[in-house]
């Protein structure tokens, strides 16, 4: 088997992907890389999910790259606005070109002697007829090496979401779809619709769905913290009609960050304050009668889970109008026509829609190995939030649980083109995070009671008691730490490896261009 070289090799090509990618070529032009893509479309999340309404919840100039402006008039986008803008970014820089479609990493195994990765692909038939589409091999198994393995495939599962198991499921003789598998056909024009669930999916779902259902129901077994915010941004239209282009969208970046740490910090040291002002917002929204109490207000404090964005109060406004309602109540069964509740009462549906939450996977369930041992990544622990203690030259694209995704992504990507370019200056080959300090104790991976969170906790790194290894979920912080903070800071191991450039140039590998 021909075994292809490249000096990085990026796995994911959603927002993450080609985020790393733009960074790479422009902080790094001497090393070359590829993209692999295990589907046959860029995007990602913006690609997979095409349920109704499906939009961000947060703010472009947070969630879209610092390098490229956000142009639209909606702050808050829908999915496809989203999808257009990651395509448009890579086919502008030439990164479209550099991604391999159906190519799905099985496996990647480092070799110390050699400083390698070298990374195992199921590679299918690409079906052809897109235009941002690579050329596809043919199906089968290929193999890589790289000296550097850029993980960007999020961290959950893109075959399927979580699901929980239900009384009497098979019961029901209507169809029950998880959003996660929205297609095309699904009719629910006229229908009775139950969402079950009250994340952010099911607060998108609800008041898109109501504007042709006969009614939704979205049916919680608790509530969520929900938070009204208009879709378009009006201190950003202004700035951006005065301003170039990338100046605004610096500005207002700015703006939304420091805004979005004001808040954070407010709700964590003032909780019960906040928690007035939320379930305020509710109550001016749908009036004096509506109990408020049950049905949108949780148990935890704000920020203990992520708060659902509602733009413009689309979900209220459904409410007020009868199209929609929200239900809070136990499921004791399904039955042939809906849903019979704890409480004795019956939810009519023609469809039910299971908004149930992810299915988290760790590396996007590529195996790893160093050096012929296997990594448990549970028992590791996140350097910075990005790479792994004693797992070379691999780091990993996660964002924030309180902030844009893209936010953290984009300072990890900087420091990774820093610590790839001082590898290159003083000819290392390997550069590892090591647990020196004794006094660090472990945490969970992230502190955060959401159910997908608390689901797979166990399965994830650790995070540390303290710096580098501890996550401060705070951008000015990370600012400071990934832009700017050393990277020989006695944590990072460099090592030379003698076999590097002997292995690299061997004639059984090609060697992919810059």
């Amino acid at each position: 088997m021909t075994t292809q070289h490249i000096d990085v090799l990026i796995v994911g090509a959603g927002l993450s992907g080609i985020g790393a990618a733009y960074h790479l070529q422009t902080l790094c032009p001497q090393k070359s890389y590829i993209i692999l893509e295990g589907r046959e479309r860029l995007g990602g999340t913006w690609d997979l999910f095409r349920y109704p309404g499906i939009r961000s919840d947060s703010d472009m100039f947070t969630l879209g790259y610092s390098f490229r402006p956000w142009t639209d008039a909606k702050a808050i986008a829908d999915g496809p606005s989203i999808l257009k803008y990651i395509t448009q970014t890579a086919v502008d820089n030439g990164i479209d070109k550099k991604i391999r479609f159906n190519s799905r990493v099985k496996s990647a195994a480092w070799d110390q002697a050699t400083a390698l990765w070298t990374v195992e692909v199921e590679q299918r038939a690409d079906a052809g007829g897109h235009p941002e589409r690579h050329q596809a091999s043919a199906e089968g198994l290929k193999q890589y090496t790289c000296n550097f393995l850029f993980m960007c495939s999020g961290y959950y599962n893109y075959e399927a979401g979580y699901t929980p198991e239900f009384n009497g499921r098979d019961r029901f003789k209507g169809p029950i779809v998880h959003p996660q598998k929205w297609s095309e056909d699904i009719d629910y024009a006229g229908k009775r619709v139950v969402v079950i669930g009250s994340g952010a999916t099911a607060v998108t779902l609800v008041p898109a769905m109501a504007e042709t259902a006969a009614h939704v129901t979205m049916l919680q077994r608790s509530p969520t913290y929900v938070v009204s915010r208009p879709s378009a941004d009006a201190t950003a239209d202004k700035w951006r009609k005065r301003l170039p282009a990338k100046t605004a969208h610096r500005m207002v970046r700015w703006k939304n960050v420091l805004w979005g740490m004001y808040v954070y910090r407010i709700a964590k040291k003032r909780p019960e304050g906040m928690k007035q002002f939320l379930t305020n917002g509710v109550r001016e929204a749908l009036g004096p009668d509506y109990d408020v109490q049950k049905h949108f207000t949780p148990s935890y404090n704000p920020w203990d889970q992520r708060m659902c964005l509602i733009p413009d109060g689309d979900l209220f406004k459904a409410i007020k109008d009868g199209r929609a309602s929200v239900v809070t109540d136990q499921i004791e069964t399904f039955t042939e026509t809906g849903i019979k509740l704890a409480s004795g009462a019956e939810l009519p549906a023609d469809l039910i829609v299971t908004a149930t939450g992810l299915d988290l996977l760790v590396l996007g369930d590529v195996r790893l190995t160093v050096n012929g041992l296997a990594v448990d990544p549970a028992k590791t622990m996140t350097y910075k939030g990005m790479m792994y203690s004693d797992v070379p030259n691999m780091a990993v694209a996660t964002g924030y649980t309180n902030a844009s995704w893209t936010l953290k992504c984009d300072l990890t990507c900087e420091y990774v083109c820093r610590m790839l370019n001082y590898m290159e200056k003083n000819n290392y080959q390997q550069c590892t995070p090591r647990r020196t300090d004794p006094s660090v104790t472990e945490e969970p991976w992230v502190d955060f009671s959401s159910g997908y969170i608390m689901r797979s906790r166990d399965k994830f790194p650790k995070q540390g008691s303290k710096r580098p290894w501890k996550l401060h979920q705070n951008y000015a912080r990370d600012l400071l730490a990934l832009r700017f903070g050393s990277i020989t800071d006695g944590v990072l191991e460099y090592k030379r490896a003698p076999n590097a450039m002997k292995a690299a140039a061997e004639p059984s590998r090609t060697k992919e261009p810059a």
